[in-house]
This record gives C-alpha cells, structure tokens and sequence, in this order.
C-alpha cells in the first residue's frame, strides 16, 4: 500500500437511469445508473482534429466497456468554492482545497464541518489559485498538511509548494513554510499543473505546468528549469538523493521526469506500485503516462495534439528516439484534470482501473487496464454536464468526486 491518497476524476457515459429506494430519498439529486455488460465499439465517435497515427495498437480509442452493477450517484455537497483537491482524513472526511484560496473539511457525509482561511495569499487568476493538497503520511501523529498554489511575484507568478500543522481545533494551518517555488516566474497565468503524492518513503511527487505561453514552453525540455516536470522532493523541499540527474551538469537535481506540458492528475498504481500521470494536451493530444525516472515525455517537440489555432505544433512529431510514448492518449480532447486508481473490493470489476476527470470532456472516464495497457474505456456521468476536478477513493469503496461548480458526488453501490 502506498501513503498517498487516491484523488481522482471520471470520464461520462449516457446511462439509465432508475428511480432509487425510499431510504435514500432525502439525498440531493440522488440518481442510480443502471449500466449494462458487454464490449462495445469505442466511446469516442467523434472525428480526430489530425490524422496522425498510434505508435501501437490500443494506444487510442480501445474498445468501450460497461459497468455490470447499479451504480448510485448522489450529490453530497453542492457549496463549494471552485474546488481543486481533495484528499480523505484518517477518520474518513474530507480535505478539500478551493482555488479562491481557502480549504474546507467536510463530514464523510459531505455536511460542511470545518472552514481554513488563514493561508496565504494565493494569485486567482487564469488557471492560477490555490490547487492540490495532500495530507503527510504521518498525519495521525504530526497533523501536517502541504498544499501548492499559484504565488503572485515581481514578474509575474509560479507554483509555490507550502506545507503546516493543522491546528488542534481545525481552523487554521500554523507554522506555515514555503518549502519550493519552481522556478522560473512568468507573466502569464495558465497551466500551472499540479499534483501532490507521496512516495513510500514520505517525499513528495510534484507535477508542474510549462506555463503555456510559446516563448517558455520550450523550457520543459531545460533540465535547469522546474516547470514541465514532475519533481521529487523531501518534505522540506529538497532534492531527494540520488535523482536520475543528480549528476548531471546544470540539471536541477530535484527532477525526475520531463517533457509535460500541464499534468493535473497523478495516482499510484496500488497493484504495481508504478507512478501514473495524466496530459492536458491542446487539440488533441491529452496523454495517459507511466512515469519512469530520467524519461523524457515530450512536449512540447513531441506530441499527439495540434495547436488551437489547428496548425501542428512544432515540426508536427509524434515519435522519436529516447522520447516515451503515452500509454493511452485522446484525439479530440477530454481535458484531464485528477486521476486515481480503484483499489477497493466494494465494486470488484473496477478493481485496478484507472479514473480520470474530464474537463471540457464533462465526463470521467474509466480506463480497464491490462499489462500497462488500456483495453477498455467507459465514460461516466457524462449526463451531469459537470468539468470533474478530482477525484479520491473513499473508507467506504465509493469514489468521490469535486467538481468546478462546486459540487461533491459520491458514486457507489447504494
């Protein structure tokens, strides 16, 4: 078992829907999906924004699954301020970070229970604000808690990771430091990343954005820069030892992978103890990725998406010599936000998949996963017309999901 939380987000699936039991008739906007069995053709009918091909078969478009059981999706919180993360307590409830800059902690039945607002200043603007939290794996006994957000600076802004011990009365962070700030600061303020996990061992796993614009993009292939990475850090922001670069002239040694252009989701996979992590790509291109130390992923050279103006980005490369391929990527876009890996045996047919959380996509999908590769590929709540932030697993086997409007749903068996 690995100490991190499962945050994640699910992709949408027209899917029928039945009146549900009296004993839960008092829940908000309580719906139960009835879902068929049985492989079907792929769940993306639309056609592709280019014409470039998958390096391999099922890198794309895998065949369309359906879950066999009733699934009961309820909306458990509806007044949240444009969540970002979510990670459940030891005693089951739920930390939930809001890009406005506060964090709220709600009771397992999503009834409001406790408001954070003494943190700093965080830059709201653009895709900028207060994003992910985690909490230590060691929070029973030292209650510390560590977040990341976008810090308003002379020059514009960046990604600045803080970490502090959640008062005796849960109202307040004390003892707040700011551990890292990835570095360069740029003007614009999009594309930030950025996800929080923590390793086995109690370091950070940190994703960031590359900040979009075309005159800094290119800097997530400049192994002296923090943005377009995923980072690996101690808890007072140092570089763990003995980093794929740590020998290497001018790298920073902190990174451990490259080549991302705007990775919000991150998960483990509890079955292999692999580091999963997904793309927001442009037109097209969104990636599922199996992150291995010292890989370079990409962007913005190599891609599967096209520019959204449509020309091609770059010189228009999906493959090339020392550069990963994604696992799994979507043409047109879905805009992934959290992922998380289904570790429960509440629903066993979901044990091992992977959910993630559409944007612009207003759904979660759920990818069945074989030897690291996708075979199947469901698309649920797409009815809801919601953009699905995060996600987590839940003490109770449901997977919970935020959402940018503010709700919490939980789906599960009853």
């Amino acid at each position: 078992m690995f100490t991190s939380r499962f945050k994640i987000c699910f992709l949408s699936i027209a899917v029928f829907t039945t009146a549900i039991s009296a004993c839960n008739a008092d829940a908000v906007n309580h719906t139960e999906n009835m879902i068929d069995t049985g492989n079907t053709a792929p769940v993306e009918t639309r056609k592709p924004n280019s014409d470039y091909k998958p390096a391999f078969a099922g890198q794309t478009r895998a065949p369309g699954v359906k879950t066999s059981v009733p699934l009961v999706v309820t909306v458990i919180n509806k007044d949240l301020q444009s969540p970002w993360g979510i990670c459940v307590l030891p005693d089951g409830r739920f930390l939930i970070s809001e890009k406005t800059g506060t964090m709220q902690i709600l009771k397992a039945d999503g009834k409001p229970d406790k408001k954070i607002t003494n943190l700093p200043e965080v830059f709201v603007a653009g895709q900028g604000g207060l994003l992910d939290v985690n909490i230590d794996p060691d929070f029973k006994t030292n209650r510390m808690v560590f977040w990341d957000y976008a810090e308003k600076t002379s020059g514009g802004g960046l990604l600045a990771i803080a970490k502090g011990k959640l008062s005796a009365d849960e109202t307040k962070i004390e003892n707040i430091q700011i551990i890292y700030r990835a570095q360069p600061v740029y003007s614009g303020t999009l594309q930030y990343g950025s996800r929080i996990l923590f390793d086995k061992q109690g370091n950070l796993f940190v994703s960031t954005g590359e900040r979009a614009g075309n005159d800094i993009r290119q800097k997530a292939q400049d192994l002296s820069t923090a943005i377009g990475k995923v980072l690996h850090l101690t808890k007072d922001g140092k570089a763990v030892a003995g980093g794929p670069f740590a020998n290497t002239p001018n790298a920073l040694p902190e990174i451990y992978a490259y080549g991302f252009r705007n990775p919000e989701g991150m998960a483990w996979n509890p079955e292999t103890g692999e580091l999963w992590e997904d793309e927001f790509g442009p037109r097209g291109g969104d990636e599922i990725n199996l992150i291995k130390p010292g890989k370079n992923y990409g962007w913005p050279v190599v891609t599967y998406g096209i520019e959204y103006s449509g020309q091609q980005v770059g010189d228009g490369i999906q493959q090339k010599d020392g550069v990963e391929q994604p696992v799994y990527y979507w043409d047109p876009s879905i805009s992934p936000s959290g992922i998380a890996f289904y570790n429960s045996n509440v629903i066993p047919e979901w044990k091992g998949n992977l959910f993630v959380g559409g944007l612009g996509g207003s759904h979660i999908a759920r990818l069945v996963i074989k030897n690291n590769k996708v075979v199947g590929e469901e698309r649920l709540l797409k009815e809801k017309g919601e953009r699905f932030r995060a996600l987590t697993e839940g003490k109770d086997g449901a997977l919970y999901t935020v959402t940018d409007n503010g709700k919490l749903y939980r789906i599960g068996l009853k």
